[in-house]
C-alpha cells in the first residue's frame, strides 16, 4: 500500500503536480501518480479507488473539478482536492471542490497549490505514526 495516491485528470495538470511531489520526495512517505480522468476513464478511476492502494488521496482537477467528490463517493480515506485554474481563474474548480454533499467529505486547498496538498497529506499521515 502506498502512503499518498496523487491522481491528476490529465496531463495538463502536471506543474501542479510537480509541487505536490517535490513536497513528498523530502520524506519517507511513499506515493505514486495517476493519470485518470473522473469523466474519460470513470471504470479505470472506479477498478483504482476498489483496490484500496493509498491511504490518503490527493486528487487534482480543474474545470468541473469533479474528481476529488468523485474519490471520495468510493473511500472512506481521506482526499485533498487541489483546484485548478482555467477559465474563471480556478473559483469554479475551488467551489466545485469545496461545495461537496453531506457524507462526502473533501478538503480543500489553494487554486493551484500542489505543495500545501502534500503538506497536508503529510500531516494527515503523522496523526497516524
Amino acid at each position: 500500500m502506498v502512503d499518498v495516491s496523487i491522481i491528476m485528470g490529465s496531463e495538463s495538470d502536471r506543474p501542479i503536480l510537480d509541487r505536490a511531489v517535490s513536497v513528498l520526495e523530502k520524506t519517507n512517505y511513499s506515493f505514486n501518480v495517476q493519470v485518470i480522468s473522473a469523466h474519460r476513464n470513470p471504470d479505470e478511476l472506479d477498478a483504482y479507488i476498489a483496490s484500496g492502494n493509498a491511504k490518503v488521496y490527493v486528487a487534482i482537477a480543474g474545470l468541473s473539478a469533479a474528481l476529488p467528490g468523485v474519490i471520495a463517493s468510493k473511500t472512506n480515506k481521506p482526499v485533498i482536492g487541489v483546484p485548478v485554474s482555467s477559465k474563471l481563474g480556478g473559483l469554479d474548480a475551488l467551489l466545485s471542490i469545496a461545495q461537496m454533499p453531506p457524507g462526502v467529505p473533501v478538503a480543500s486547498v489553494g487554486i493551484d497549490n500542489g505543495a500545501n496538498a502534500a503538506h497536508l497529506a503529510i500531516r494527515i499521515l503523522d496523526m497516524c505514526d
